[in-house]
């Protein structure tokens, strides 16, 4: 299942001549006009090199700027324009995906658990394979900095457990009440889209109104997400990145959020 435009393809390499700014660590982002433009080869880079510790994670995220590069390459920094945005209240639950979270709910084998297995998580999207794509943007020292950042409390799992097994699962960064989706993977029929949807539930639960999904893909147009502008969706950061960072955590209730209540069993 593609969640994120970085699950689905390798960053594009770099061509052109193009400018591009350099950071050292601990040097400010550039605005996020100075972007490269839709038309450039690699639409929506903003910087190359840094670091990728927790307060430049955090600076980068408040700002709507992500990490994506791989091995070999150095430290890219992104923001695309116009951004995939999931509204959490426009997600759909079709028909199949309803059925399969109503037996996931009622079975007693079956549980989400959020940062019992952080590590295990981001180790299985980093090792899942993808269509046309030899390797993994997830390499050792993203791995490291996603580890780090959740240790810190701004990055998170939630896991698709049965039978006391790990079977899918997603991991994404919180900056205040903003989310922002990272990868998943999956090792059962429909366990990341459970996954997803129990994400979906905890944020309208916790009353966190949207998550990054950064670009556009079909599959993300068809569970709800939309495109947003870019100024518009930093405005909106910038306002949620601001409040305070709810708990983080999966009550079984929460599934009233996306599913019927068991008295409606005909739904």
């Amino acid at each position: 299942m593609t969640w994120t435009s970085h699950d689905a393809a390798r960053p594009p390499r770099m061509t052109g001549r193009r400018s591009l700014p350099v950071l050292r660590p601990g040097d400010p982002f550039p605005p996020l006009a100075q972007a490269w433009p839709g038309q450039s080869p690699a639409p929506g880079l903003v910087a190359a090199g840094g670091a990728l510790d927790v307060p430049t994670l955090r600076a980068a995220y408040s700002s709507t700027i992500f990490p994506w590069f791989s091995e070999g390459e150095p430290i890219l920094w992104w923001s695309p324009d116009p951004r995939m945005v999931l509204q959490v209240a426009q997600y759909r639950v079709r028909r199949s995906l309803r059925k399969a979270l109503q037996r996931f709910r009622d079975d007693p084998a079956c549980e989400v658990r959020v940062d019992s297995a952080f590590t295990d998580v981001i180790e299985a999207c980093a090792g899942a394979a993808r269509p046309g794509q030899s390797g993994t943007w997830i390499g050792p020292d993203m791995r490291a900095a996603y580890v780090a950042l959740h240790r810190a409390g701004h990055a998170h799992s939630v896991e698709t457990w049965v039978q006391g097994r790990l079977v899918a699962g997603l991991y994404c960064v919180t900056i205040g009440r903003a989310v922002f989706g990272e990868s998943m993977f999956t090792h059962v029929a429909d366990g990341s889209k459970i996954a997803l949807s129990a994400l979906v539930a905890l944020c309208r639960a916790q009353g966190l109104p949207l998550i990054d999904c950064q670009q556009n893909t079909r599959h993300l147009a068809f569970m709800g997400a939309a495109e947003m502008p870019r100024a518009e969706f930093a405005r909106c950061v910038a306002t949620l990145a601001a409040q305070p960072t709810p708990a983080w955590h999966f009550d079984p209730v929460y599934w009233s959020e996306v599913l019927p209540t068991r008295s409606h069993p005909n739904q």
